[in-house]
């Protein structure tokens, strides 16, 4: 199994986000779970990637070169692609992968996990996305999307796209346990 992690580069944040990132990233590294991640050296990334190395697991780091240039790159990852540019990053991440994972994040997580989310509506990805809530970081996206669908902005159908989860625990039997997704999605992409 290959997935890809979408999370943090901040090293600011709580403590309680990098013992979560801990605990997922042991779980995968003991369950042989192949990661695909931003390739950054530092917070969320860089605690996931520093427990997968040390638990044996294998990691890819995916960057652009110009983030490389001003050394983020993990140093110790030594399975690497350099990107051209971030759109270029984005679409590498999805390739091979049998779902995905949302650690909390910034911007750039935020833009990742939306960008999936928008292509799974349209049929383009139907791989798992579970979004790890912890602290309930997520809780105001997860109370976003659903006002998308009360006022009729998404199709009810739309809320089977994700799964939150509380602990890192729940995370890979909730990818395991994954309701599918067609391809056809698309002919209720819109609401008309």
């Amino acid at each position: 199994m290959r997935l890809c992690v979408y999370c943090a580069s901040s090293s600011k944040i709580d403590q309680l986000y990098f013992d979560a990132t801990e605990q997922l990233a042991g779980i995968l590294a003991d369950q042989k779970v192949d990661v695909v991640y931003g390739g950054g050296a530092y917070g969320l990334m860089g605690k996931l990637a520093d427990v997968i190395i040390e638990r044996g697991g294998n990691i890819k780091g995916i960057m652009p070169k110009f983030m490389n240039e001003i050394e983020w790159a993990h140093r110790k990852v030594t399975d690497f692609e350099f990107t051209d540019t971030m759109h270029e990053r984005k679409a590498k991440f999805l390739e091979n992968i049998d779902g995905i994972i949302a650690l909390p994040g910034g911007s750039g997580t935020l833009e990742e996990l939306l960008e999936a989310i928008t292509l799974k509506r349209l049929g383009l990805f139907t791989k798992p996305i579970v979004i790890l809530n912890t602290n309930n970081y997520y809780a105001p996206l997860k109370m976003m999307l659903q006002q998308c669908v009360d006022e009729h902005f998404m199709d009810g159908r739309h809320l089977d796209m994700w799964s939150f989860v509380d602990s890192p625990e729940e995370v890979l039997p909730t990818i395991f346990g994954f309701k599918s997704w067609d391809p056809s999605a698309i002919k209720f992409a819109a609401q008309k």
